[in-house]
């Protein structure tokens, strides 16, 4: 099994199923991989470095399909998750994507059923079928791994956060867009005294809105 590849990054592209692949050029062989799109939209073409992709082999009957990720970690992260019953390797890549590394084993860990919900395809029976198979496993990995989870809640308590990235979630704004606002809102220190999501909310739609 190849644990991972080292070569120059050629093109990104879509598939018609809306899956993003690499197309990586290693010793004159160009190998087609399927990443997370998160990492694809920071992954520079215009250089003559080589990039390291961390890769999971899957053999079909009827097909050969490389993944790739950024990290081993990531890497790591997505084999747990194949391994959980009814997760296949598109809702695992799904996983990755909406939350990233850190917020996934974060929720998983916890149990919040709420935030791995938040995937597109992951209802709230998948989302306690991950917590519960993964929680202990995941618990003791991320200690060897190394992945760092966030101390606390970026607003003043998660069930405030849960609430606020529903409902502008429901509003049209994406994951990186919810991240930046609480980011620039924690910083307010009145705010941080208000324990109403109504009025996180209104604040977090006034500065999107700028």
């Amino acid at each position: 099994m190849l644990a991972y590849l080292k070569g120059k990054a050629i093109a990104i592209v879509k598939s018609l199923n809306g899956r993003v692949l690499l197309w990586l050029e290693v010793q004159g062989v160009g190998y087609e991989i399927q990443i997370p799109s998160r990492w694809g939209r920071h992954i520079t073409l215009e250089t003559e470095d080589q990039m390291q992709v961390f890769t999971h082999q899957q053999v079909r009957e009827d097909a050969l399909i490389l993944y790739g990720f950024e990290s081993a970690a990531e890497r790591d992260l997505f084999r747990h998750l194949i391994s959980v019953s009814g997760i296949g390797s598109q809702l695992a890549i799904a996983l990755i994507d909406t939350l990233g590394i850190a917020d996934l084993v974060q929720a998983i860990v916890a149990g919040n059923i709420q935030t791995l919900s938040k995937t597109p395809g992951v209802g709230k029976k998948t989302a306690e079928r991950i917590s519960l198979e993964l929680r202990t496993k995941l618990a003791q990995w991320r200690e060897q791994s190394g992945v760092v989870l966030s101390g606390k809640s970026p607003l003043p308590s998660p069930e405030i956060q849960a609430d606020v990235e529903m409902t502008l979630l429901a509003l049209g704004y994406d994951n990186d867009e919810i991240e930046q606002a609480f980011s620039v809102l924690s910083g307010d220190a009145q705010l941080m005294k208000n324990p109403a999501p109504e009025e996180w909310i209104r604040s977090a739609i006034a500065w999107l809105s700028q």
